[in-house]
């Protein structure tokens, strides 16, 4: 007999067929299967949209500055906008558990679109300014109940995939974003770069709320009522993004004065940060604490040494600003390519492994960028080594996020994506904050002031002392990625044997 066949009962006289226990089957297809088409059509887009002004502000905002006559405060349009996201990733984590992603992603939209339209109508820079603030705002809210939506509309099956066409929704923004950028500040004036994203949101808004209002609204059932909000949890937002601000003004102004702003910012954000991320992330506690912790190492190192590449191109190889963008471009690629390996199913039993590989890549990219001061280097070899490091950050930041979500209960998923985004931006802001204060020590000032090019001076240690401790953070987040696993391989092995 077969074994697909029925069974018939022992002793029986009748032919009457048993069926065989079934096994749940995944239905076929990914994210685009007709269950999920919407909703993925719909959040990629948003997901594109985002990523696009990402790319193309950083080349409207020195023009935008320049006629707002802002140059002094050039700085704070950036770090307004990571400021007030880490104070909204906070309340959208509270808001998306307790009431589910629906609203705080409406919400965040709406905001992103509003900060956008301020940036673009200002007529002074602190309007300006203060556009990214309420952008930042809005872009926290959405990529914490987007992280949610995930965590309750797809199978675990799908998480990864849809995790690496988030990051394949940045290859074409980051390769025709600066040159798109480019062309429409030249011809039409920056402000279009930023007036004409809101209109476009609202086609993949109008798609996707549908579909997440079936599929992921409302409170998790845990049985009870719904939680009320964590009042402590949104007083330490508050402090985490006055302490980031603090210590962003104080690491860009190199006075003695700048001090107390930087103690005070401190102060506010280590009691913050140790009671926002899980107990146990500074000491790489296994399990969450160190996905957590490696997210920000990752991030926070590459996105650091990835902001003095360009500049590094420009003023002490001579290429064009156009140039020096384009040759980060391959990173889009790769960092899609890694992203795309971690969502394979059978990669999954090896995706510590490569993670670590991936760390390793990401430290070598970093430490070799500086060998591009050496002349008789060519620049194309930064290139190559961009998109080694791209490679290796795709397979780490995917990976984080479908782990982070698979060590999740259902109704901590929001407070937990929070604390994943909470690292990312807090790490790119202390590092930044840290590499930038180390850069104008050295002599970087006169470097991006132009005069090492218009007086022949070099200032090569000014970026060597950026990418070098870059590297070694990065390297240390290939020993975090061995902390993964909740449970160390002897305990495993321990727990097997014990089973037989």
């Amino acid at each position: 007999m077969s074994a697909l066949e029925p069974r018939v009962p022992s002793g029986s006289d009748t032919t009457v067929p048993v069926q065989p226990p079934q096994s749940p089957q995944p239905p076929p297809g990914g994210i685009l299967e007709p269950a999920y088409r919407a909703l993925s059509i719909g959040i990629i887009s948003v997901i594109f949209l985002i990523a696009f002004e990402a790319t193309a502000v950083g080349t409207a905002m020195p023009v935008a500055a320049r006629e707002l006559d802002g140059i002094a405060l050039y700085a704070f349009a950036f770090s307004a906008y990571f400021t007030t996201s880490l104070f909204a990733m906070v309340l959208s984590g509270q808001w998306s558990d307790r009431q589910g992603p629906l609203r705080p992603l409406t919400v965040g939209i709406a905001a992103f679109a509003a900060g956008l339209v301020c940036s673009g109508t200002a007529g002074a820079m602190w309007l300006f300014v203060l556009g990214r603030a309420v952008q930042g705002f809005g872009g926290g809210l959405v990529i914490v109940a987007l992280y949610v939506v995930v965590s309750r509309a797809y199978e675990e099956r799908l998480r990864p995939a849809i995790m690496a066409a988030f990051a394949a929704s940045w290859v074409v923004p980051s390769i025709v974003g600066p040159l798109a950028a480019g062309t429409v500040t030249e011809h039409l004036g920056w402000r279009w770069v930023f007036l004409g994203i809101p209109a476009l949101v609202i086609v993949p808004l109008a798609i996707a709320l549908p579909a997440i209002r079936r599929t992921a609204s409302g409170p998790v059932d845990t049985g009870g009522a719904p939680a009320a909000f964590d009042g402590r949890r949104i007083r330490l937002a508050l402090g985490i993004s006055a302490g980031a601000g603090l210590l962003q003004y104080a690491a860009q102004d190199l006075r003695w004065l700048s001090l107390l702003p930087g103690v005070v910012g401190a102060a506010l954000l280590v009691p913050a940060v140790l009671g926002l991320l899980p107990r146990g992330t500074y000491l790489a506690r296994r399990g969450l604490p160190s996905v957590v912790l490696l997210r920000g190492v990752a991030a926070g190192s590459f996105i650091a040494a990835e902001s003095f590449v360009p500049l590094m191109l420009v003023t002490q190889r001579g290429l064009s600003p156009t140039l020096a963008g384009f040759s980060l471009a391959l990173g889009g690629v790769t960092w899609a390519a890694g992203s795309w390996v971690q969502s394979k199913g059978r990669t999954a039993p090896y995706r510590e492994r490569l993670m670590v590989l991936g760390m390793v890549l990401v430290a070598f990219a970093i430490a070799a960028a500086p060998a591009v001061l050496v002349e008789s280097v060519p620049v194309w070899t930064l290139a190559l080594a961009w998109g080694v490091g791209c490679l290796g950050m795709g397979l780490v930041i995917g990976s984080t996020s479908v782990l982070l979500l698979k060590l999740s209960p259902p109704q901590e998923a929001g407070s937990n994506s929070a604390a994943l985004q909470i690292s990312d931006a807090l790490a790119n802001v202390v590092l930044l904050a840290a590499g930038g204060a180390a850069f104008a020590a050295l002599g970087g000032g006169a470097v991006g002031a132009g005069h090492a090019v218009a007086e022949g001076a070099s200032h090569p240690t000014a970026f060597v002392v950026v990418f070098l401790p870059m590297a070694a953070v990065a390297l240390a987040g290939a020993w975090v990625a061995t902390r993964l696993d909740p449970v160390p391989p002897a305990g495993r092995t321990e727990a097997v044997g014990g089973a037989a």
